[in-house]
């Protein structure tokens, strides 16, 4: 059964940090491209970052410079380093596991998501 849980969301004042950890199981965690998405009320889910199996990391214009993608292999485990928070990031954050085998077969697994809440 595959799982991955995130923890670490909370309320933050502007300008505050927040680290983000999603735990995987059931995958073998290394040969996934992980990512973290996020979901504000009544917006789509839109990709934050990415980091590739060797350990790549890709953002979204408006999160770098101030978001830190990393993942541990030996702990089947992704973080997510948010600093200079802004209202703007508030939202669900969800972790998603890809990996594609072959031309088409996907495998794809979401977490349940952590709330951020940035506000004063």
């Amino acid at each position: 059964q595959v799982q991955l849980v995130e923890s670490g969301g909370g309320l933050v004042q502007p300008g505050g940090s927040l680290g983000l950890s999603c735990a995987a199981s059931g995958i073998s965690f290394s040969t996934y491209v992980m990512e973290w998405y996020r979901q504000a009320p009544g917006k789509q889910r839109e990709l934050v970052a990415s980091i590739s199996t060797s350990g790549y990391p890709n953002y979204k214009d408006s999160v770098k410079g101030r978001f830190t993608i990393s993942r541990d292999n030996s702990k089947n485990t992704l973080y997510l380093q948010m600093n200079t928070l802004k209202p703007e990031d508030t939202a669900v954050y969800y972790c998603n596991a890809d990996r594609w085998q072959g031309p088409t077969t996907r495998y794809n697994y979401w977490g349940q998501g952590t709330q951020v809440t940035v506000s004063s």
